[in-house]
């Protein structure tokens, strides 16, 4: 038995909880991952773990062990990293986290060419629409807009330029009538959005479109009887009726393009800069990253699935978290 693999085992074990969850992310059977741990237990002639129906915890000594070894752990990862980035061949897995728009729009249609392309790849997709803590979490990178990015990350552009969506349906507007600039949006049920990360609630934003303050930017706060914090509820609530929604586009892009949605308020919505591949700066960037971001970079110029810059959304505090 490798020294090693039974003391990530058994890290994995204590940081997930569960025997189930630290085999879903080693990627192997709980009942290998039982057999292992009851191994490095035997050898180590001590009980690391606490068992019962319900939960898994931590003994005393496995409280002193998974101290002792986290950091040794992370030094010898840090050294295997360091190695395979002197060989030009991607390998490994790649963890990434990346918002719902993102995964529906962007990567959804290019994820088997690029597996195809780099077969020694392996993909780990955490879909979240909040932040995340890239180092504190285990992810190689993750993509949001660029305005969210924290300073001492290195970011990549890998969408063209965004705009945001006011969309209804057209019972809604028939019944209604069609808002033409922002402020009349006060006598419209609007479908709030409830943003993860803060609770607060998003306050749709537009930018003058004419005069001295032109381009600028500034926010309303909408009424509705409607809050989510969930993008693709809105749209579907908006194509039932139930309200004004502002969505970035490629939420909305299907029943926009069939006609169960309409958009309002398009010259009040200029473009802004889009999604940026971001990672924690790095002496150097592992072959398997470089060439996802290479990737994601050629198919920007050419695939369809990168945003149409005509149509898209808006802001770093847009409501696709």
């Amino acid at each position: 038995m490798r020294d090693d693999h039974a003391l990530r085992a058994f890290r994995a074990i204590a940081e997930h909880g569960s025997f189930t969850r630290a085999a879903a992310a080693l990627d192997v059977t709980a009942s290998a991952l039982s057999q292992t741990l009851r191994q490095l237990e035997t050898q180590l002639d001590t009980r690391l773990l606490h068992r019962t129906t319900r939960r898994v915890g931590l003994s005393e000594a496995g409280h002193e062990l998974l101290q002792r070894i986290t950091p040794a752990l992370k030094e010898l990862d840090a050294a295997m990293d360091a190695l395979r980035q002197h060989g030009d061949r991607p390998a490994g897995l790649l963890r990434l986290t990346v918002p719902d728009v993102v995964a529906i729009a962007l990567l959804d249609p290019l994820l088997g060419e690029f597996m195809a392309r780099w077969p020694d790849v392996k993909l780990d997709i955490h879909v979240d629409n909040g932040l995340s803590d890239l180092i504190a979490e285990g992810f190689d990178a993750g993509i949001r807009l660029g305005e969210r990015l924290q300073r001492d990350m290195v970011a990549v552009p890998v969408s063209g330029p965004m705009r945001s969506a006011v969309v209804g349906s057209p019972a809604y507007f028939a019944r209604q009538g069609r808002p033409k600039q922002p402020r009349e949006l006060e006598a419209h049920d609007c479908i709030n959005f409830r943003q993860i990360s803060s609770r607060a609630l998003y306050r749709w934003e537009f930018a003058h479109k004419s005069g001295p303050r032109k381009g600028r930017w500034f926010e309303i706060a909408v009424n509705g009887r409607l809050t989510v914090n969930n993008v693709p509820l809105a749209v579907r609530a908006a194509i039932e009726g139930a309200g004004l929604a502002c969505v970035l586009e490629p939420f909305a892009r299907e029943a926009l393009a069939d006609g169960q949605l309409e958009s309002v308020l398009d010259d009040w919505l200029p473009p802004f800069d889009g999604f940026h591949l971001y990672y924690p700066s790095r002496f150097q960037v592992p072959p398997k990253l470089r060439v996802f971001i290479d990737f994601l970079r050629e198919r920007r110029q050419t695939s369809e699935a990168v945003p149409d810059a005509r149509r898209s959304a808006r802001d770093r505090r847009a409501p696709q978290r």
